[in-house]
């Protein structure tokens, strides 16, 4: 089945104005606090980039011999910061505005060449890996590492006949794993968004740490995360109208999960597995999920589109079989009231979500306040939707 996706342009950075009450009720740009601190995301011992209260950021970089260097902020480059250079040969640049809270990728443009930041760490997104850097959150705590005990995020390498590659995928073992060796769990398989991969629910979404703190607080139940790759990196933007699940959808039904409930202590059951993804791996999801009832019973799209009165009822046991819809996305995304994405169909998540519930169709929708299409978005999603799966 062929689908239709427009590219998804995920994370775009926004940068919104500091303002300042005059005397006169006008407002004018409040001064920039000097107050910087390196980036929690800077390789070991560097010091810029650099954040400071507001939100802004303070980028250095040393290319003694460039004419021009640009920081090109957000997937696909757009908006950026021009660096101006200084007698020892850095350039130094800081952001017209602050960011947005969260995570951002972003890269350097020099003399019209495209290179990662040697400040930062890099993170796989946008087909290639980018650098990367954290505003914080007012609300980090939920997915900051603690003093708890903490499960395991480990690499399998599976075989895969019908691609006839041995492919990637990480697991979240919760704690306790190893110990209890007679208690089987349930698996939520999380699916990333375009141009990232199996490493982003784990390195930008913060995913085992999310449930390490759920857990520890007794919000939410135990169990698997299974992320794996959901594409294929010969899929360019402008080229996902030709991208066939098919594939996927056999790597993951017929080769993943046979995998992980033989290698794993899992409750291999449709009551105790779930399938949700961000974005892009919403729209997976919902495709896969949707037509294999009988391996799915929580179905969660994160800023991935939504769940209809009428995909309900075009879909035979949907009612019977699936235990929660869980909806989600950043308040931004939802400005007019209604989503979708880039080029396709806008529609009102909200109103399907309010129509499945006065239908009795067991559904949560969340909106992330402040957020656009972006992570902290879907470190929230997936904080709020965990306590809600495996309840039985």
């Amino acid at each position: 089945m062929k689908i239709a996706f427009a590219a998804m342009a995920a994370a775009m950075l926004a940068v919104h104005p500091v303002q300042a009450q005059t005397a006169q009720g006008q407002t004018t740009p409040a001064p920039v606090a000097e107050d910087f601190k390196p980036s929690s995301l800077n390789q070991p011992g560097q010091q810029y980039p650099q954040v400071n209260s507001q939100g802004y950021v303070r980028f250095r970089v040393a290319a003694p011999d460039a004419t021009s260097v640009k920081v090109s902020l957000g997937l696909g480059g757009r908006g950026g910061t021009t660096l101006a250079k200084a007698p020892d040969g850095s350039w130094t640049g800081t952001t017209e505005g602050p960011l947005d809270e969260g995570f951002h990728y972003y890269h350097l443009s020099i003399d019209g060449g495209t290179f990662n930041d040697p400040g930062t760490l890099n993170f796989y997104g946008s087909t290639r890996w980018e650098s990367g850097i954290e505003i914080p959150a007012k609300d980090a705590d939920f997915y900051a590492l603690k003093d708890v005990p903490h499960g395991k995020v480990e690499q399998i390498l599976f075989a895969s006949p019908s691609t006839g590659t041995q492919r990637r995928a990480f697991v979240y073992t919760p704690p306790g794993y190893e110990k209890n060796s007679s208690t089987r769990y349930p698996v939520l398989y999380l699916q990333h968004g375009w141009g990232e991969d199996e490493t982003a629910w784990s390195n930008q979404g913060h995913a085992n740490l999310i449930l390490d703190n759920l857990i520890a607080a007794g919000k939410a139940r135990p169990f698997l995360i299974v992320m794996t790759y959901g594409m294929t990196n010969e899929v360019r933007p402008g080229g996902l109208a030709s991208f066939d699940i098919k594939p996927f959808q056999t790597v993951l039904l017929n080769e993943l999960i046979p995998y992980v409930d033989g290698h794993y202590r899992t409750r291999a059951d449709q009551k105790h597995r779930a399938m949700a993804g961000l974005s892009m791996g919403g729209f997976e999801t919902k495709l896969i999920a949707l037509k294999n009832l009988d391996r799915f019973a929580y179905i969660g799209l994160l800023s991935g589109g939504t769940v209809s009165p009428e995909d309900v009822n075009t879909t035979p046991g949907y009612r019977d079989k699936v235990k929660l819809t869980f909806v989600s996305f950043g308040s931004r995304e939802l400005e007019g009231g209604r989503a979708g994405p880039p080029g396709g169909p806008k529609v009102d998540p909200r109103a399907n979500a309010e129509a499945l519930k006065a239908a009795g169709v067991p559904s949560a929708f969340y909106v992330s306040p402040g957020t656009g299409h972006e992570f902290l978005s879907w470190r929230r999603s997936l904080y709020e939707m965990a306590p809600m799966l495996f309840r039985d």
